[in-house]
């Protein structure tokens, strides 16, 4: 692959991340859906999406992954739904992310790895900037949403950390997203409410299952293999940036000074982190 089409397609990429938080966002805040039912609809529409594709690849389908995993996959799918009810595409997205590193960085640290003190410093400066953007204030996102969201993170992360040594990345992806639905369905039974679903809702919940998520996932998969760790974990730290853009460029949203300064303190936390060799 050339260097050219690795870079546009790690940019699409992660224009598809980013576009799952405007989609969620527009279409909850806009009242066009309800959380449950874009839970629902993403997580099927991202079902038949890889499922195509698996299809497409290998003539056959085997279902992978695992119900853990699916668990998992479908907590984070949930709770990111219900959480952009009452947050910015910016501030969820960079909520988001920093709880799943966070939870990834403990994890590791649970096992014994043993970090230097750079990454000491990165953990820290993340962690801090993530507190300080949920203290009481002006500024300050609600607290619902952002626990809600950061519940999200730490979903994706455990997903993330169950799935890292699939032989399959799609495969199991594709698994997972199938087993996720009847948990879907039943959210969608239980915690289905009186506000009407739009077409529109239902074209953004299914944008963010097949675009964003089905064939953001595939892409990501297929431009993996080809950066190196370090730097496919720092590229990924564009996403909650391309969020806030997007949310300025298209849904009216502002930047505040305290979101600017957590994202400086939340995503250089992270670089420095992700960029500092552990020590021996």
């Amino acid at each position: 692959m050339s260097r050219l089409r690795l870079a546009f397609l790690t940019l699409i990429t992660m224009l598809a991340f980013a576009a799952n938080s405007l989609l969620c966002r527009e279409a909850l805040a806009a009242g066009h859906i309800d959380a449950s039912s874009f839970t629902l609809v993403r997580i099927v529409s991202g079902a038949l999406v890889l499922s195509m594709l698996l299809l497409i690849q290998f003539r056959r389908y085997t279902l992978g992954g695992s119900w853990l995993a699916a668990a998992a996959l479908f907590g984070y799918a949930a709770a990111f739904s219900f959480a952009y009810v009452s947050l910015s595409a910016g501030t969820g997205a960079l909520l988001l992310f920093g709880a799943v590193q966070t939870t990834m960085i403990g994890y590791g640290l649970w096992r014994g790895e043993r970090l230097s003190h750079l990454q000491i410093s990165g953990a820290i400066a993340a962690s801090t900037g993530l507190i300080w953007l949920m203290l009481p204030g002006v500024e300050a996102p609600p607290l619902l949403g952002a626990l809600i969201m950061i519940t999200a993170g730490i979903c994706w992360g455990v997903y993330s950390l169950l799935g890292r040594n699939a032989r399959e990345p799609s495969v199991a992806t594709a698994g997972n997203f199938l087993r996720a639905t009847p948990f879907a369905v039943i959210l969608f039974l239980l915690m289905r409410d009186s506000q009407p679903v739009t077409n529109l809702g239902l074209a953004y919940a299914a944008a963010s299952g097949a675009l964003a998520s089905g064939l953001g996932y595939a892409l990501w998969y297929a431009v993996l293999p080809a950066l190196p760790a370090s730097r496919a974990a720092t590229i990924q730290l564009s996403v909650p940036i391309l969020a806030a853009l997007g949310g300025v460029l298209f849904l009216g949203e502002t930047i505040t000074l305290r979101f600017s300064l957590a994202s400086i303190a939340v995503l250089g936390g992270i670089a420095l982190f992700i960029m500092s060799k552990p020590r021996a």
